[in-house]
């Protein structure tokens, strides 16, 4: 009788462990979610989908239920383990932030402790900072001064466009022009998600706008705002006399040299993108052959600028380059076609498809 009850015991053990094990599993299934994410520095090959814990905001974050996201070129470095600096925090050897993105749009999920401008429910977009987990992935964690809410005549798609790209063009432009002047502005690359912001917030600026961009975009860019364009592949700027008071290299693959020679005496140079050659240069040489004039810019995602952001939108001073909008099951696509470099303006992915 004894060992009768004895394994009554062991079997009523057994069985509540197993019920145990199993509400866990089914608990930590509710608490994941789908990423894009990779293991191996390299190319789009190591991209793949993996279940991953759903992040939980800190004092100051939230958490974002994803609606669409955009795809950038720090994103494309990033995989690639090039930025070789940038490896010192995100991994030497091996990627410790291994979910891409840094654009998005979409509802607060949930609210950290201290966060108390926004509610769970707001519609809002905004940028996830280089060293977090990025947006590639059905939520993000970000923090709550790197987004703003998202106003109401602004699609989703239209908003996960302007984070990074348009930040960008705000902090090279408006804080390194000549105040109560008109500028003489040189966007090189003026095509792309960058450069056509770049246009754009020069030219509300009040700036005069050079643009410099392939045959096909120039009817673009004087729509965006441009006074002249430059065809790259049929004349160069470098061999031309006329000065600048700001050059803004969005891409390209030159050197910091030609790009000094284009500049007025007290002009100022500054690259966001382009070939690593452009970037290093920029950032090795720049602070010497240009003195204290910037050189390289690392965008910073910010309230204020992200409200000036929001103000050219609807004062109709900014609008969204989209070239194409992908579904999110073509997320991998959509980066491989963003990495042929041939995009007019902004590449989608909208995670409600």
């Amino acid at each position: 009788m004894y060992q009768l009850k004895s394994n009554i015991k062991n079997i009523n053990s057994i069985l509540n462990a197993e019920k145990i094990s199993t509400q866990t599993v089914r608990k930590r299934m509710e608490n994941n979610m789908k990423a894009l994410v990779f293991d191996q520095y390299g190319t789009t090959e190591n991209l793949h989908y993996r279940d991953v814990p759903t992040p939980t905001p800190k004092d100051n974050e939230v958490l974002i239920k994803v609606h669409s996201v955009s795809v950038n070129a720090g994103d494309i470095l990033l995989l690639s383990g090039l930025h070789y600096l940038a490896r010192l925090a995100t991994g030497i050897f091996r990627p410790r932030i291994n979910i891409l993105g840094h654009d998005l749009s979409g509802t607060i999920a949930s609210i950290g402790p201290k966060v108390t401008e926004f509610k769970v429910g707001d519609n809002v977009f905004g940028a996830v900072p280089m060293l977090n987990a990025g947006s590639f992935a059905d939520y993000a964690k970000v923090p709550s001064d790197h987004i703003i809410k998202k106003p109401e005549n602004m699609s989703f798609n239209d908003a996960a466009a302007f984070p990074i790209a348009a930040l960008t063009a705000i902090q090279a432009i408006k804080y390194n022009i000549k105040p109560n002047s008109e500028n003489k502005v040189l966007v090189y690359g003026a095509s792309g998600g960058v450069g056509s912001f770049a246009v754009q917030v020069a030219r509300a600026l009040g700036c005069d706008v050079t643009a410099v961009c392939s045959s096909r975009n120039s009817e673009a860019a004087k729509i965006l705002g441009a006074n002249r364009v430059i065809d790259y592949k049929t004349e160069s700027v470098f061999d031309k006399s006329e000065k600048y008071d700001l050059v803004f290299a969005a891409n390209g693959d030159n050197s910091i040299f030609s790009y000094k020679g284009l500049l007025d005496k007290n002009g100022v140079y500054v690259t966001s993108g382009g070939s690593l050659k452009q970037m290093a240069g920029a950032m090795a040489l720049g602070p010497f052959i240009l003195s204290n004039k910037m050189s390289f810019l690392s965008v910073k995602p910010n309230r204020l600028d992200l409200e000036y952001l929001c103000n050219l939108y609807n004062d109709g001073k900014l609008v969204s380059v989209i070239d194409k909008v992908y579904p999110k099951d073509q997320l991998i696509d959509a980066i491989k076609y963003f990495e042929k470099g041939q995009a007019r303006g902004k590449v989608i992915i909208d995670f409600t498809k």
